[in-house]
């Protein structure tokens, strides 16, 4: 997946705005993960409602506070923002491990031939060699939220049997507190069940 960006710059969604530029950041941060390009605006009113339901699937599947580990995926931001002062500031509001195209490089128009991207929001989700997984998911995003991304491994044969999410760890947490309980109550019951049996035979 670095292949596609080869030559090319990202720029890292945090407080120093660090750039990847190598092939080896590029393959650290892209290769073996499940990759969503994101076209899309922070003035456009149809992106205004769908981008903050993106930011917070993100977070869901990459924050440890929902998940044991961060899962193999990585989002790029290719913005159609009118200028790099109204792309800065949307980029503020969404997640510090979103990676984005310099605000006047115009390979951001060569992806959206290339992925025949006719409007935004638009989230192109690609394998990690560059086939397309699904040419816009944003109604898959928004009807099944972070499951989805279950498929997506599938598809892209990212077999990782460590994604879970964090409700999950809070069923099993949530049994291990109570078994004990639910045990020694069976056994408190059993036990006066067979006194009382013993005192009417007596």
């Amino acid at each position: 997946m670095a292949s596609l960006f080869t030559g090319k710059v990202l720029v890292v969604n945090n407080s120093a705005r660090d750039e990847l530029d190598t092939e080896r950041e590029l393959g650290r941060s892209l290769e073996n993960k499940v990759l969503l390009l994101y076209f899309g605006s922070g003035e456009c009113p149809r992106c205004r409602e769908f981008s903050p339901l993106l930011r917070d699937f993100f977070v869901r599947l990459t924050d440890e506070f929902y998940v044991e580990r961060a899962s193999q995926l990585v989002l790029v931001y290719v913005s159609r923002d009118e200028t790099e002062e109204k792309q800065s500031k949307f980029l503020k509001t969404m997640p510090k491990r979103w990676l984005s195209l310099p605000f006047k490089d115009e390979f951001k128009r060569e992806l959206e031939l290339r992925f025949a991207v006719a409007d935004v929001p638009a989230v192109v989700v690609l394998k990690p060699n560059g086939e397309v997984i699904a040419g816009n998911a944003v109604e898959e995003i928004r009807r099944l939220g972070p499951a989805c991304f279950r498929n997506w491994q599938e598809a892209a044969e990212l077999v990782d049997r460590n994604f879970r999410l964090a409700e999950d760890f809070d069923e099993v947490a949530s049994r291990s507190v109570t078994d004990p309980l639910r045990r020694l109550k069976y056994k408190l019951s059993k036990e006066e069940g067979e006194e009382e049996e013993g005192e009417e035979r007596a």
